[in-house]
This record gives structure tokens, sequence and C-alpha cells, in this order.
């Protein structure tokens, strides 16, 4: 093993541990990253009471930074080619903690959501550069694998950490410390990275595709805007119908472009690989249980069994242990049968956890939440590791990067959907079942209306409400938002089921054989 390029002067460290000084230091971008993430799932209900958000505006906090991620992360990877990884990864960070700290001073929802979309520019260089800076670090396939290993292993650990280190902060200190908490790893992930991580370019980096660009923020844009404010201005209302089309036509004018710009952002013909194409499904339909699971699952067990922050986080680690556990046993099943049998277990275990959740009322017993985060946490820890393998089947070495970019793309794709759907399908039925249920206490029109637009924070609004009716009215509004969660976790176990469908399908020895034959010269 050796470095392939000499490390930045730092201190007399032995020569064997140099590249994994620099692996810690890249890993610490992951780590930052998805704590913030999922710490501040577990604060959105307290972010909903400070300003008094409606429930869409809850799932735009969330789902603009994905957004953001999602558009820029191809383009991220690319500036980092051209410019240097180590810059582009700093420039990365210190955004990032620009936009945490604007964050945690927003003084209402709408500028948070605005700062939460800086903080997603300087995330969107983070990843993929240290990536390739790992990449870079290690030239010994085994030790890179090994390295990889590790890198994955920060992911689990963020996702087991962060929701108890975000429930701590917010029941002990409030909402906004969940965004200081970035600032320490940042700062030293910086001076780190300057002082230890030698800096490296592709020798040929990819030019940047501005209309690609462009025609995805559109795509993506206007299809996550006309999903998360459907359930509040109706899907058949000329808003809503004209993001839709005009989501078609740049989808039109997307495959159109792509095929003819020489140096495109997404090789199209990349889709006519069966594996490559269900890695790209999979991984949409995987992350968008996952990130409307961590959306939803959070509202139900605030507001609905009324477990404070932390405790949201507890109950949580059951699904985080599982996934961060079992990614490199999904690793070792990937190297030894393939792709195929890991994606059918996760696609399974997955759609049993949401089925069971889909049964879960407001009071169920605890052991059945137990059971379905359990349940769900095997299942996404083994579909994640297969996604990129099924991505480069057949793929010449020439094209892993790009394809292992798109591949990384769509997962945050599918956590975009998962968030506007599952929480679109949450709030329609909020707004179809609190007035039934709220009806026979003759609240008021007034009242009413406002606590159907708070959707999953009505419970919360009602105890608060004069009237001697409140505490019939919270209760009645848990009932209602308890039963709101099913429509949500059947669309769930849905795409569950499609995941492991679409391995059978494609991953077998007849769908490598069809990749390899897309990218043979002829």
């Amino acid at each position: 093993m050796r470095a392939t390029a000499p490390a930045a002067t730092g201190g007399p460290a032995p020569a064997v541990l140099r590249p994994y000084r620099v692996l810690a230091i890249a890993s610490m971008s992951l780590l930052i990253v998805n704590i913030d993430a999922t710490a501040l799932t577990v604060a959105l209900p307290a972010i909903q009471r400070s300003f008094g958000a409606s429930l869409s505006s809850l799932q735009w906090v969330t789902d603009a930074y994905v957004l953001v991620i999602s558009v820029l992360l191809l383009a991220s990877g690319s500036m980092g080619d051209r410019l240097g990884r180590r810059r582009v990864f700093r420039y990365g960070l210190v955004v990032f903690l620009l936009g945490s700290v604007a964050c945690s001073l927003a003084p209402s929802v709408g500028t948070l959501i605005a700062f939460r979309m800086v903080q997603a520019v300087g995330g969107s260089m983070l990843n993929p550069n240290a990536l390739s800076i790992i990449t870079n670090t290690f030239s010994d396939r085994r030790e890179r694998a090994k390295a990889l290993g590790w890198w994955s292993a920060t992911y689990g650990i963020a996702l087991a950490a962060g929701p108890i280190v975000g429930g701590a902060l917010v029941d002990g200190l409030g909402w906004r410390w969940v965004f200081w908490i970035n600032l320490p790893i940042g700062l030293a992930a910086i001076a780190l990275t300057t002082r230890y991580v030698p800096d490296s370019r592709a020798a040929h980096a990819r030019r940047i595709d501005p209309a690609g660009q462009l025609l995805v923020m559109a795509i993506l844009g206007m299809s996550t805007y006309a999903i998360i404010e459907a359930p509040a201005t109706g899907w058949t209302s000329p808003e809503i119908l004209g993001l839709l089309a005009g989501t078609a036509a740049a989808l039109v004018a997307f495959v159109l472009v792509e095929r003819r710009v020489a140096e495109p952002l997404v090789e199209i013909r990349f889709f006519r690989s069966p594996p490559f194409s269900a890695a790209g499904v999979s991984a949409v339909l995987a992350f968008l249980v996952m990130g409307g699971f961590l959306f939803v699952n959070s509202l139900y067990l605030q507001d609905v069994r009324r477990f404070s922050a932390f405790m949201t986080g507890v109950a949580l680690l059951p699904a985080t242990i599982f996934i961060g556990g079992l990614s490199p046993v999904a690793g070792r099943l990937v190297n030894r049968f393939g792709p195929r049998l890991p994606l059918v277990l996760g696609g399974t275990f997955s759609a049993a956890g949401t089925a069971v959740l889909a049964l879960v009322g407001a009071r169920s017993g605890i052991g059945q939440l137990v059971l379905a985060y359990s349940l769900l946490g095997i299942g996404m820890g083994f579909v994640n590791p297969p996604i990129t393998t099924t991505a480069l089947s057949g793929m010449p070495p020439a094209q892993a990067g790009v394809a292992g970019g798109v591949a990384a793309a769509t997962r945050q794709v599918g956590t975009v959907l998962g968030i506007a759907l599952l929480g679109s399908l949450l709030a329609e039925g909020l707004r179809s079942r609190l007035p039934a249920a709220l009806a026979p206490l003759r609240l008021g029109r007034r009242a009413l209306r406002h606590l159907v637009d708070l959707g999953s924070g009505a419970a919360q609004a009602a105890a608060q409400l004069r009237s001697p009716h409140a505490g019939a009215a919270a209760a009645a509004a848990r009932v209602a938002l308890a039963s709101s969660t099913h429509a949500a976790w059947w669309l769930a176990t849905g795409a569950g089921i499609v995941v492991a469908v679409v391995a059978v399908l494609t991953t077998g020895r007849r769908g490598m054989a069809a990749a390899r034959r897309v990218f043979e010269p002829h």
C-alpha cells in the first residue's frame, strides 16, 4: 500500500498512517453532513411550534436541502476534478458552516429554508470530493476497499448518533443548537484538511454541462413543488397541472440535450444497461422509503405518542443500528453472490417493516414499533451497499466515476421524493380526517381551519385552545394523525416490493451480460 501523492507537511507521522489520517479527515465530512440531516429530523416538531409552521413548510425545511444537493452533486464532483479536490472540499466546508450558522439564527421558517439551501451548496462539494480524495490516496485495491468500508461505517455512526444528539440538544438547549453542533467538527476538518490532505486533480476533467444542469434543476424543482403543495392547492388546480406538464417537458428536453452534448451531465446510454437502470430505480425507491420514514415517523412519535425529541432519537436506534451494522455484511454478500441477493433481502425486509407501520395506531404497543423499525433497518442495511456495485456492473473503468456519481445522485432524488410524497400523503389524510374528527366539538370555523393548516402540529395547537373541549380536540387530532400515516406506509411498502422484483428481473446473469454488450466497442 502506498499513497499516490505525498502527504502534506504536518509532523513526523509514520508513512503507513498518513493515508489513514487522510481517510479520517475526509470521513469528517460524512459525519457532519449526516449528523446534521438526522438530528434535524427529530427537531422538526420543535421548529413547527417555534414558527407556527405548516406541514408543507416542514417538508421544505428538509427537502430544500436535499433538492439542492441532488442538483449540484455531479457538478461539484466535476469542479473538484478541475480545480483541485482539496480546494473544493475546503470551500464546501466553509459554505456548509456559514449556512449552519445562518440556519441557527433564522428569524422565520422561510429564511430557515433559504439558509438550508446555502448549507446544501456547501454539502454538495463534500462527499464526491472526499471520495475522490480517498480513492487517490489509496492506490492498492484491497486497501482502498478497506478504506471505503471505514468510510461507510462513518455513515452508520452518524445515522445512529444524529437523532440522539439532536434530541438531546432540542430538549436541553433548543432546536437552533442542532446547527451549532456542526461548527466545532467543521472547523477542525478545515484546519486538518489544510495541513494534512494532499491535493489532486483529474488528468482529464469533465466539462460542466450547463444546459443539463438547468434542466435537472427544473425537473426536480417543479416536480417537488407540485407534490408538496398539491394537498393545499389541489391536484387538479391549474398551478399544479402546469408544474407537472412543465416537468414532463423538461424531462423530454433533458434526454434530447444529453444525447447531443459531447460530455453530458448524465450519459443516457447508461440506462440501456439493465443493472444500471435497476440500480437507479432501487436507489430512488429505497431512499424514498428512508427519507419518508425519517420525516413522517418523527412527527408521529412526537405529535401522536408525545415522545420527547431525545426519546424519539432513542426509539430510532433499532433502525439506525441495523442500517449501520448490516452494511458490511451486505458488502460481503455482494462480493460472494452478486448484488441480487442483498437487493432482494433489502426490498423484502423494508416492505415488511413499513407494512407493520401501516398497522400501527395511536395506542399501538412499543413492541410493534420496535419490530417495524428493526425490519426497516435490516432492509436498508442490505439495500444500500449493492446499489453502487449494480450501477457499475459491465461499465468500462473510464466510466466508473461518472456512473458512481449518478448512482449517488439517485439516492438524493429518492430522499427528495420520499419526503415530498409521503409527507403529502400525510397532509392529504389530515385535511380529509381532521374536520370530521373535530366537527362534534364545535370549535369554530377559524380554529378548525388553523388546525388543518398546521397539520401534524394540530394536536399540540388544539391542546392550547381556549375551549373546554381542548383536551378532546387534541386527542382527536392525534388519532387523525396516526390514521393519516397509513397511506404513506402502504406506498413505502409497495416501493420495497418493487425493489425486490426489479432485482430479480435485472441483476441475474442475463442482465449482467446485457450490460457488457451495451459497452462493448462496435
